[in-house]
């Protein structure tokens, strides 16, 4: 079956999508000839770029605006995804962000939970949200977006999002175990230093330049690389992949 044949009428909802891996995630999708939901919170101009991005390419698909930050909002957004007449077959859960570097010592209470929530709780109720309307159809894939820094505790002042990070990886295994027999396939892509304007944004050059150094491959990931992963993650090509976290990382952390 080609890649193009059988994301054919599938409907992938990816969150985050505006940038980064997400939109070059969609992108993809778009090329596979899936029908792609562009998820986005705040940068809607940046969002309709991609969806113009998948149908240029073949696919299809919509833009939606979402908060994602409570149970509720999970819900609402898949609420409107089904007033469309459409289920959802693929999810992936790349929405997420550092925030901001902050020493453990200078953490409050309030950074933490938007940490947490942003990274780990949305991800754990959108697919609970989901899972339903797969559990009905017996079939479905979801593909969390975890990051290295859930295996080597990340940067410094990275270590709320390091923790949100090692956490999706254990939720991954733990809805890969529960929802097997229900025909549902859950896993991870764990992607090294990525050369996006998210890495930019908490990182200086030098500080990317010496990651570059120190992976034996010699340079940073591109976002379309991750990308290519979570595509192959959610084919058929992947059947007997569950629970799985796949580390993206040109070598920079072995196991």
């Amino acid at each position: 079956m080609s890649t193009q044949s059988e994301f054919r009428d599938k409907t992938v909802l990816i969150t985050g999508a505006s940038n980064g891996i997400g939109a070059e995630t969609a992108a993809l999708f778009g090329e596979a000839g899936a029908r792609v939901i562009v998820h986005y919170n705040k940068a809607a101009d940046q969002a309709a770029t991609v969806l113009s991005r998948v149908r240029e390419s073949g696919g299809d698909g919509q833009v939606l605006q979402g908060d994602l930050t409570t149970m509720a909002g999970c819900r609402e957004l898949i609420s409107q995804i089904r007033g469309t007449g459409r289920s959802i077959d693929i999810l992936v859960n790349n929405a997420g962000s550092l925030i901001k570097r902050t020493p453990i010592l200078q953490f409050t209470q309030e950074l933490w939970d938007q940490v947490m929530t942003l990274n780990l709780t949305s991800a754990f109720f959108l697919s609970q949200a989901v899972l339903p309307g797969m559990v009905e159809k017996k079939r479905g894939v979801i593909v969390n977006v975890g990051s290295i820094a859930g295996r080597n505790g990340g940067g410094m002042g990275a270590s709320a999002y390091s923790i949100a990070k090692a956490a999706i990886s254990t939720m991954t295994r733990s809805f890969a175990k529960e929802f097997s027999p229900h025909g549902i396939r859950v896993n991870c892509v764990s992607p090294g230093t990525i050369d996006t304007n998210y890495h930019r944004t908490f990182s200086t050059q030098a500080m990317l330049d010496s990651i570059a150094a120190a992976t034996p491959m010699g340079r940073l990931g591109t976002a379309r690389e991750v990308a290519e992963v979570i595509l192959f993650l959610c084919s058929c090509r992947s059947n007997f992949i569950q629970g799985q976290t796949i580390e993206v990382n040109g070598g920079f952390m072995m196991p």
